[in-house]
């Protein structure tokens, strides 16, 4: 085999894993450890409430118009539709916004379930395994689960925006283990202005 048509699919493959997650593990208070391991907790399927109408209309419209964007990279209508109605409840649990949750979706794992990044993170938003045992059960597996990577992703970024008082470049960093460096944050925030939807 030439050198060439070895270095061109390692190259490509350097591309994809790229932004994968890279966490770092850090003590944490036994404070902020409870808090996130409630904030995981809660198995319940995820049920949306609106306080009328109208919000409920607008997160049907936010449904319909994201099931259309994301068909080509999940072509399964149910697979899809369940995928944004978690997205959608553990980004608004967290405090997040949604379009910011597919854009780092997109940028982390590809929209891709079982994604494994070379540091060993899972998942749709790559989480690292050390979760599991800091504020979970320590069953790593369950990060193929969708409600439960969905909900860590989304819990982690939450810590890491509190920790950095809001700021949401620095919270990326911290979230992919590269804080103070430009390209992943760059990446989500790009990513999420193809997400943002205005009704």
């Amino acid at each position: 085999m030439s050198l060439r048509r070895l270095v061109i699919p390692l190259a490509l493959a350097a591309t994809v894993c790229a932004h994968a997650g890279n966490q770092k593990e850090e003590a944490l208070g036994d404070g902020v450890r409870l808090a996130l391991a409630r904030s995981i907790s809660d198995t319940r399927p995820p049920k949306p409430e609106f306080a009328d109408i109208e919000e409920r209309i607008k997160y049907l419209r936010w449904l319909g118009e994201m099931s259309e964007r994301l068909k080509k990279r999940l072509p399964d209508m149910q697979v899809r539709r369940e995928f944004l109605q978690t997205a959608w409840y553990e980004a608004k649990r967290a405090g997040l916004e949604p379009s910011l949750v597919l854009g780092l979706i997109q940028v982390e794992s590809g929209f891709r379930k079982y994604a494994v990044s070379p540091v060993g993170a899972h998942g749709y938003m790559q989480v690292m395994p050390f979760w599991t045992r800091v504020i979970g059960d320590g069953d790593r597996r369950k990060l193929f689960n969708m409600q439960t990577n969905l909900r860590y992703g989304c819990s982690i970024l939450r810590h890491y925006l509190d920790m950095e008082k809001g700021n949401l470049y620095l919270a990326l960093g911290r979230y992919n283990g590269s804080r103070g460096r430009s390209e992943y944050p760059n990446a989500v925030l790009a990513a999420w202005k193809r997400w943002e939807f205005s009704p």
